[in-house]
Order: C-alpha cells, then sequence, then structure tokens
C-alpha cells in the first residue's frame, strides 16, 4: 500500500496577530512519507531564511536518497535514522555558515520536528520547542519533548506545568537548528495504527493553547481535517496569537505496510506551504 493512497495531510500556517511576517515554514512529500516543520528565530526576517532553509533542505535531500536509491534498488530501510541525521545536519551546516558570513543573518535559527512515515512505522525527529503530537482511541499524548529552559525546569521539578504557561522566558530554547556548528537530532520511532491523527505544531500554537484545548479540537477533527486545523490556529488568534502558528495533521486512513519493496510507494509529488492565512 502506497503511502499516498493511505494518509491524508493538512497543512496551515498564519502569521498571527503580533507578527509583521511568518517566520514558520512547512512541507510535505507522500512519495517519501516525510513531513517537516520549522520555527525560525533570529533578526529581520532572518528566521524565515532559517526555516526556509531547514524545510527545504532536509526536503531535496532525502527526496534525492529515497527517489535514487529505490530506483536502484539499493534501499535499505535500517538507513532511514543515517539519512534524516546527515540531513539535518546539512541544514544546519547551511543556516551556520549563512549566519557566520551574512551580518544580516547573524544569530539566526530555527527549530525542527519532523516526521517519516514507513512500513506502518513512524520516525519522528525534533530539535527545539515545535512539537509532534499523536490522537488514538480519544487519548492525545505528546511524542515530543521540549528542548527549553522551561522543560528542564520542569523536569528537575522546579516549576509545574501551571507555571510554566505563565513564565516570561517559556520561549527560550536550549537547542536550536544553525545556533552551532553540531546539533544533536533526537529521533524515536513508533508503530502506527489505523486511525491515528498526528499534529506537528510551532510554539505558536502551544504558547496559545492548553493541550486539552488541542485535544478536544483533534476529536473533532473527524468533521473535516481542514476544519480542525483552521479551528486550532483561530483559537490561538483569539488567545492572544502572540507569535506565527502553523500546524500539520497526518490522518492514517489505510495500512501502508511495505509488501514489494519501497519503489511502489514512490508515487507523491511534494507539496511546500508558505504563507497561507487560515483567516
Amino acid at each position: 500500500m502506497s503511502v499516498t493512497e493511505a494518509i491524508e495531510v493538512v497543512s496551515l500556517t498564519d502569521v498571527g496577530l503580533c507578527r509583521t511576517h511568518n517566520e514558520d515554514a512547512l512541507a510535505s512529500d507522500l512519495g517519501i512519507g516525510l513531513l517537516v516543520l520549522a520555527d525560525g528565530m533570529g533578526g529581520y526576517k532572518a528566521g524565515e531564511i532559517a526555516s526556509e532553509i531547514a524545510v527545504l533542505t532536509i526536503m531535496a535531500e532525502m527526496s534525492e536518497v529515497m527517489y535514487d536509491e529505490s530506483a536502484s534498488g539499493k534501499f535499505q530501510i535500517e538507513n532511514l535514522i543515517e539519512h534524516l541525521s546527515k540531513a539535518v545536519s546539512r541544514a544546519n551546516h547551511t543556516i551556520y555558515h549563512i549566519s557566520e558570513n551574512q551580518p544580516q543573518c547573524a544569530g539566526m535559527g530555527t527549530t525542527l520536528v519532523l516526521g517519516l512515515f514507513y512500513d506502518n512505522k513512524l520516525i519522528v525527529g525534533h530539535i527545539g520547542d515545535s512539537r509532534l503530537y499523536r490522537l488514538r482511541d480519544g487519548v492525545l499524548e505528546q511524542l515530543t519533548e521540549d528542548h527549553s529552559l522551561l522543560q528542564e525546569q520542569i523536569n528537575l521539578g522546579l516549576i509545574s506545568k501551571e507555571q510554566a504557561r505563565t513564565a516570561d522566558y517559556r520561549n527560550l530554547v536550549t537547542r536550536a537548528l544553525g545556533v552551532d556548528l553540531t546539533v544533536e537530532l533526537d529521533l524515536n520511532q513508533h508503530t502506527v495504527e489505523i486511525g491515528d491523527l498526528y499534529l506537528l505544531c510551532s510554539d505558536g500554537l502551544t504558547d496559545m493553547l492548553e493541550d486539552a484545548v488541542i485535544h478536544e479540537t483533534l476529536v473533532l477533527a473527524g468533521h473535516g481535517m481542514e476544519k480542525a486545523a483552521a479551528e486550532l490556529i483561530r483559537q490561538a488568534n483569539d488567545a492572544g496569537g502572540t507569535d506565527n502558528i502553523s500546524v500539520m495533521l497526518a490522518r492514517i486512513h489505510k495500512d501502508y505496510a511495505m509488501k514489494n519493496g519501497w519503489a511502489q510507494r514512490i508515487f507523491g509529488k511534494a507539496k511546500v506551504k508558505t504563507k497561507t492565512s487560515a483567516k
């Protein structure tokens, strides 16, 4: 079963109410089963450059590897994590060197969250505080853990999750793409079930909405994923809209186990999401 026939994806991004431009970037290519979301940071429009570089570099690197190796029959599933790590490293290297050599881009970087669907599994990778959630059988679970000062304090028992929601420093990340010459990508693998709904999002959503609100909205996604994505962004804006808000939803409709090799899954075309408003 092809991933393109098994998974439905909806992407939506909004500038929010307090920013003049959108520094989030999103892309999906179900031909290789890959979804990527990045939330840029830096000086004037530098964050936008960092997030675009991250998304486009990772998509291009993974597409080249998977399409070329599947055509030659050399592709090995066990190499997926290695390929992802190399693609992220290439993106990090590119952003870092532009930041070092272009004064207008000094200090830029980006968070990153990605999901790679293959053989009824999902590889989740992330850097920073962009998140990936799974809704399964009515239960919402966060599959990533923020690389942030707040999360470190929560883990140490120094602050509660309730206190964290109002902390002034909740946007201080401890890890970002492009800030240093090397970066550690957290990667985990999960088994996928039919009916699962996955959410990738920037902190413009999670800073504004508690998990309980996100949960309630996703439960209603059975009435339409486009409606659910738009509703999440509307609610985040209603709560203040202090940052760019981006969401990607992926619903598993069918089994996509590999039966006759990776090449049979190569049918999709890349869809790069830019600045589409939910308003």
